[in-house]
């Protein structure tokens, strides 16, 4: 550990290792070269505005270690708050540090990159959202983004977006372009910005956890497990087995049913029409299957603090084995049509590439980064219930292009459906939740989930009257953006969307 720092551990309330500690702000910088001098990487990056509570102004950075999940908190001063920049020695803080400067006012110093990011014509500068005494005023009238030109004979410009003809989520792509290869690709993000975690601020839990399943809907299952289990950690309780084996079979359902999706779209990309169809299909027929089990296709609100709301019967645990069983055999020869099929070959097969030694460099995380040989699964490094009892089986790929992502996919997939077996065969007996008990002082504590995208992470404060006070949900998204623009250089521009689904980044999710 960088400096012999001494690191408290919270205590293991139904989550995995998470340490934390106070970081002076003149040591921020030394502590987080030594992270990354052995091996580790920025997770997150965040802050706060603690005046209300006797305080000033606080940055969260939480990073991903050999011991698990190490949490620093720097204070900083409350008149003129900042702090030394990150960026250099871990690049995905760059947006990171620019969305805190547009929300809180807390700068980075000497960071390379200071334009905005999150705010559009909706605030002003000079206007922070997420501070105590933050009051809306007449916004700017014009919202003047200054991107990167690339000039010289032949380049011209494509910007596409913020509104895609597929009814996506909006997002804007500035392409840089020779003929029809890429030069440069800048991302634009920021449209879906709808102030949760403004709106978190003074929720009771139960409010909470429904609001933080629905900051990225298709990750519904990580954010509010996420959620759950810092409330849970906060307030020293630990849910009943039952509802975290149960927590378990819906976070594996949520990786199958996205991953089928993806699998059928990326067959849609290259025009294998039979591949997303049967994908879908199967996809389909878990989201039938998972309203008549749990009452909801996408599993909300079956999570919450203390435990869950849905209970799996006996006669639909047996249809669980079954429809695994099914689907596996269903898949299988799917997979190996992509694997076999010379079209999609030729399309898969060195289509944006992310090098192993980039994706260390810039922190590339979840199936994304194990598609570029980056071996992190917290299911597997630092499991927590009930993944200690699952022995998961990481998927790891070295080339790093569509293909590699796509059978990081495929591998996955196969892996939810041996989970989802033998969870439904072993679930325990008992109660499905635990009444939360009442803290009366303010408490804190993250929540840290390997969702399908990637690790999944939420902070959250509360108040001694026990509703928020503070709630950071953070989306692997956030790292994962940058790497994106970079995936795509020298590529043509047609497959630009190939590319983007093989990494499918929400934007909700990094645009509270």
């Amino acid at each position: 550990m960088p400096h012999q720092i001494d690191l408290t551990p919270l205590a293991p309330h139904g989550g995995g290792p998470i340490w934390q500690f106070a970081l002076g702000r003149t040591r921020l910088t030394a502590f987080a070269r030594g992270i990354q001098e052995e091996g580790g990487q920025l997770l997150a990056l965040w802050g706060a505005d603690d005046r209300h509570l006797g305080g000033t102004f606080t940055l969260h950075t939480a990073y991903l270690s050999v011991l698990g999940l190490i949490w620093a908190k720097t204070p900083l001063e409350a008149h003129a708050p900042s702090y030394p920049d990150i960026a250099h020695i871990f690049p995905q803080a760059g947006r990171m540090q620019r969305a805190t400067r547009d929300l809180l006012g807390l700068i980075a110093e000497n960071a390379d990159d200071t334009r905005k990011w999150l705010r559009h014509a909706v605030w002003s500068d000079g206007q922070f959202p997420l501070r105590r005494d933050f009051e809306l005023a007449q916004p700017e009238a014009a919202d003047a983004y200054p991107f990167v030109r690339v000039e010289g004979q032949g380049v011209h410009e494509i910007p596409v977006g913020p509104i895609h003809a597929g009814v996506i989520e909006p997002g804007h792509f500035r392409f840089s372009v020779i003929g029809d290869r890429v030069l440069r690709m800048e991302t634009r993000l920021g449209y879906t910005h709808k102030g949760i975690e403004k709106r978190f601020e003074g929720l009771d839990v139960s409010s909470g956890a429904r609001l933080a399943g629905r900051v990225c809907g298709d990750s519904h299952s990580a954010f509010t497990w996420a959620f759950c289990m810092a409330v849970e950690t906060a307030l020293e309780t630990t849910p009943p087995p039952r509802a975290q084996w149960l927590r378990a079979l819906f976070l594996e359902i949520e990786r199958l049913i996205n991953h089928l999706g993806d699998l059928g779209y990326l067959g849609n990309d290259v025009a294998l029409g039979f591949g997303f169809n049967q994908f879908w299909r199967i996809k389909e027929t878990w989201l039938r299957a998972c309203r008549e089990w749990f009452g909801h296709r996408y599993l909300f609100d079956c999570i919450v603090p203390g435990g869950v709301a849905r209970d799996l019967t006996a006669s639909a645990a047996a249809e669980v084995v079954r429809l695994v069983r099914e689907t596996r055999e269903q898949v299988r020869p799917l997979i190996e049509l992509y694997e076999e099929h010379a079209g999609v070959q030729d399309r898969f097969t060195g289509t944006g590439i992310v090098t192993p030694a980039l994706a260390a460099r810039l922190g590339l995380t979840g199936l994304a980064g194990r598609a570029s040989s980056q071996a992190w699964d917290a299911r597997v490094q630092f499991p927590w219930p009930p993944y200690q009892e699952l022995d998961v089986q990481m998927a790891l790929e070295r080339s790093g292009d569509v293909a590699a992502r796509a059978r990081v996919r495929a591998a996955e997939t196969l892996e939810s459906l041996r989970l989802l077996k033998t969870i439904a065969e072993s679930l325990p007996p008992g109660p499905l939740v635990r009444a939360l008990p009442t803290s009366a002082r303010v408490c804190e504590a993250l929540g840290w989930v390997e969702g399908w995208r990637g690790p999944v992470i939420v902070h959250v404060r509360l108040q001694a009257d026990g509703r928020l006070d503070r709630v950071h949900p953070h989306d692997p998204s956030w790292q994962n953006w940058p790497l994106l623009e970079l995936a795509v250089l020298g590529n043509i521009v047609p497959d630009f969307p190939l590319i983007n689904k093989s990494f499918n980044l929400s934007y909700s999710g990094a645009d509270l």
